[in-house]
């Protein structure tokens, strides 16, 4: 087992105050009911951004926490990753809007575009920055508006999905706690099964596109749950075994919340009981790059991780995409 390199010194994050309850879903005319979508992902509700509420002052509020907890000024930040799937404009990047924001005017700002995957794919950057000399204290930040790039219309994507940001600080580790293994791969044959077919370079906006309905988010469901279970699996053998452990070693495990029959699976391949996974998806739904990162902090903040545990942090997304990361607090 390696030494730790970089430890999480805080984080935060932020969920916009308005909540969506499946039985809202019926009342737009979709032919959907609360009880479908609990049994078929375990979403009860999700939390959808107001039109102020954008990426950048969602991922701000975040990241203030978390910097707050960490003891960390926005002048002291070297790196700043952001995750997401749905930034506020195509350019310039929602990370430099982000620095702007906080006035970290020193750090170097990029986005991650590894879907679901992202915030587990800016903190394993984040640590190799840290390993190459380049940076000492690092912003990781997950964070989307997915509510407006679904279809209203599309009750197989539309009732997936919400909005919310995730942020963690990331310090240079002294001591024995800190990220123990990490693991990220990609398979981009298998993009089309969940992707956005228009409103790129390759399809830019015009009225075909706005009525086809082309920009909004397209899913295989059944084909990306297989391929899901299937990758999480591996990223959390992949991880266990770079930190030289075994699913009993570990004291919590935070999945990507995208369905909970995803979440039951991957547990039980990796050995790990349901009752040390941490679950919110029937709270928040699939908030995709600030997934992980909202977990993460409220098994933080409620007490969920203490001192001295062991935690597996694992994610699938859309690319495909799918990293994990074993940390010790």
């Amino acid at each position: 087992m390696k030494r730790p390199i970089a430890y999480l010194a805080g984080v935060g994050k932020y969920a916009p105050p308005r909540i969506m309850k499946n039985a809202e879903f019926a009342e737009l005319g979709l032919e959907t009911d609360d009880a479908w979508i609990v049994q078929r992902t375990g979403i009860r509700q999700r939390h959808v951004a107001a039109p102020h509420e954008t990426n950048r002052t969602m991922s701000a509020a975040a990241a203030r926490i978390a910097m707050e907890r960490a003891g960390v000024t926005p002048g002291e930040l070297d790196v700043i990753a952001l995750g997401t799937a749905s930034p506020d404009r195509l350019l310039p990047s929602t990370a430099v809007d982000l620095q702007a924001e906080l006035g970290a005017t020193r750090a170097a700002a990029f986005d991650v575009m590894a879907a679901c995957s992202s915030f587990l794919y800016g903190l394993i950057i984040a640590e190799g920055l840290m390993q190459s000399g380049s940076a000492d204290t690092a912003l990781v930040v997950g964070t989307e508006k997915l509510t407006t790039i679904v279809d209203w219309k599309d009750r197989s994507t539309c009732v997936l999905f919400g909005d919310g940001a995730g942020a963690a600080v990331l310090k240079r580790a002294t001591g024995g706690a800190g990220i123990l293994s990490t693991f990220m791969r990609s398979d981009g044959r298998l993009a089309e099964l969940l992707y956005r077919p228009s409103g790129g370079a390759s399809r830019p906006f015009d009225a075909q596109v706005l009525q086809e309905r082309s920009f909004y988010v397209k899913m295989e469901g059944r084909e990306v749950f297989k391929h899901a279970v299937r990758s999480m699996s591996e990223a959390a053998d992949r991880a266990l075994d770079g930190a030289k452990l075994t699913g009993e070693d570990i004291d919590l495990m935070i999945p990507h919340q995208a369905n909970v029959r995803i979440i039951e699976a991957t547990a039980k391949h990796a050995r790990i009981p349901m009752d040390k996974v941490y679950v919110n998806v029937d709270r928040y739904g699939n908030t995709s790059s600030a997934s992980v990162a909202i977990a993460l902090e409220e098994a933080l903040t409620s007490g969920r991780i203490v001192p001295g545990m062991t935690v597996l942090l694992v994610a699938f997304g859309a690319g495909f995409t799918w990293a994990s990361l074993v940390i010790r607090f």
